[in-house]
């Protein structure tokens, strides 16, 4: 099948792999170079870096117009597959292919339509993480499912880890549908139930507040980790959590809620309800480490912020 590919990120790269053994991919549409680092640098996708390998046509555009339009639509493809490709499609683009377009997208659709849906799933609590493969159309995430199939979230996934794990399990009902187009047996059904959106998460969706329960704590920091990454503030200022983990029960102290302190060995911070161990944190102005060397170098505890305070003394 002649097949355009829409994708920007290293969770697309499976499913591009993929599709380039099994058809004839006749462009790879992505977004422009990107600045990376402390001096950035300008960088192409990592989808564009495996077009470039596969020796496949490379369309790099954040808009995609006209010209970028009619390139495709000059290239007769017969189907178009997105994952993560971040930015919409207009109209005639979507009209481009003969098949239109299909999206593998990582929630169990109509909920958390957007940019972000499972860190969303994740930063509200679930256990169960889902994607789903579904026709485009014009309105964000709307158009009808083809395939769906969730998994449960491992003990202490993150969300790049989980996204990691889905973007390869993610595959086989891509090419399931594409297979089932190919031979007109493919059927997509209108999504029913509640609509829920997750809009691209920021910076501030980073911030930790241990006055909250021990669990919601928790279920941010996988939600954030990697991007934008979990964050919490001392009075010496912003202290990234790299690690952390749900401590042991017996580890339950009687501390003040946003309290870093070493408990046998530990490094454990009181919520609301229930203990958080970190494991390794990167303050303001110095390189990540071990969780017990900070507090180490703190005199053995650090205040964290809770709700309605700022500065908080060590």
């Amino acid at each position: 099948m002649r097949l355009v590919f829409a994708g920007t990120p290293e969770v697309a790269l499976p499913t591009l792999r993929s599709l380039a053994e099994q058809h004839d991919i006749v462009a790879v549409l992505t977004r422009t170079p990107a600045p990376v680092g402390r001096k950035r640098v300008l960088e192409p996708s990592p989808v564009a870096r495996l077009a470039s390998e596969l020796g496949i046509e490379l369309i790099e555009s954040d808009r995609p117009d006209a010209e970028v339009t009619e390139r495709i639509r000059a290239l007769q493809p017969e189907l178009g597959v997105v994952v993560a490709y971040g930015a919409l499609l207009r109209r005639d683009l979507l009209d481009a292919p003969e098949h239109g377009w299909i999206n593998l997208h990582f929630s169990q659709l109509p909920s958390y339509r957007g940019a972000a849906p499972l860190q969303r799933m994740i930063i509200d609590g679930h256990q169960r993480v889902a994607m789903s493969v579904f026709q485009l159309a014009e309105q964000l995430d709307a158009g009808p499912v083809f395939t769906s199939r969730s998994s449960v979230l491992g003990d202490d996934e993150t969300a790049d880890e989980a996204l990691a794990r889905l973007s390869h399990e993610g595959v086989e009902l891509v090419s399931t549908t594409v297979a089932g187009i190919a031979s007109g047996t493919a059927e997509a059904t209108p999504q029913l139930g509640g609509v829920s959106f997750a809009p691209k998460l920021a910076r501030e969706d980073g911030r930790l507040d241990f006055s909250q329960d021990g669990s919601a704590v928790l279920a941010r920091f996988k939600g954030v980790t990697s991007e934008p990454g979990a964050f919490a503030e001392t009075a010496d200022g912003v202290v990234k959590i790299l690690s952390m983990t749900a401590a042991e029960p017996e580890l339950e102290t009687d501390a003040a809620v946003g309290l870093a302190q070493v408990v046998r060995k530990r490094v454990l911070v009181q919520t609301h309800s229930g203990v958080l161990e970190l494991l390794r944190v990167q303050p303001a102005g110095k390189s990540a480490m071990e969780a017990g060397a900070w507090l180490r170098g703190r005199g053995g505890s650090a205040q964290f912020s809770v709700s309605g305070q700022s500065g908080v003394g060590a």
